[in-house]
């Protein structure tokens, strides 16, 4: 029994390395995706999160880590979730499918400026996809949190920035995503910390 606990150890960690050194090596999309959101967060822009099942418990952790962060300093900006309001979501799926439950919202909640953010630990739920097309379309800046491959939502034209986490382990993709989300959530302030990166003067 001991031997068998000491082999397995090795094992669970070495499911993680790969998927970790994945995310290090997309430094620079992750960089982007952040000074795109600071640059609508600066705008007056606000973050909308939505996913299905763990996902949407992650969809609200990423909502009140911008806009409640428990960095004393850190200036709160405007994020909502939209998996928390259960009788909306129950309404609209009992009459337009479970399919629209996250894109309806959007299209009576968003604004412009605002941002999408979908999170899928397989890249492949149709709402989620639904909802990231119709916010392009509203003018929405979009962004994605996958898994696996990234399927049908990493490749989808309708997404402006997306991070795979390699893994076909969902709960290595959990741990992926959330490591993600609190990067987007610093790297967006440390854009905001910078004078004149979001509102650059003209230097005579």
């Amino acid at each position: 029994m001991h031997q068998t606990v000491q082999a397995s150890v090795p094992e669970v960690f070495a499911r993680r390395v790969e998927p970790a050194r994945g995310l290090a090596q997309e430094a620079e999309t992750v960089a982007r995706a952040c000074h795109a959101m600071a640059t609508r967060f600066h705008g007056g822009g606000r973050l909308i999160v939505f996913g299905n099942g763990e996902a949407a418990t992650d969809a609200q952790h990423i909502a009140v880590e911008f806009v409640h962060p428990v960095i004393v300093g850190k200036r709160a900006l405007p994020s909502f979730s939209l998996t928390g309001d259960v009788a909306t979501i129950t309404g609209i799926a009992a009459t337009s499918g479970f399919d629209d439950v996250f894109a309806h919202q959007l299209r009576h909640l968003a604004v412009r400026d605002d941002m999408a953010l979908g999170v899928s630990p397989y890249g492949e739920c149709v709402n989620v996809l639904r909802a990231l097309e119709t916010a392009k379309e509203l003018g929405l800046l979009t962004l994605a949190l996958v898994g696996g491959d990234g399927g049908e939502i990493a490749r989808s034209p309708s997404v402006d920035h997306v991070v795979i986490a390699r893994s076909a382990d969902p709960r290595v993709v959990k741990e992926v995503h959330v490591t993600t989300y609190h990067i987007l959530w610093e790297l967006v302030h440390v854009f905001f910390e910078q004078p004149g990166v979001l509102d650059p003067r003209v230097v005579a």
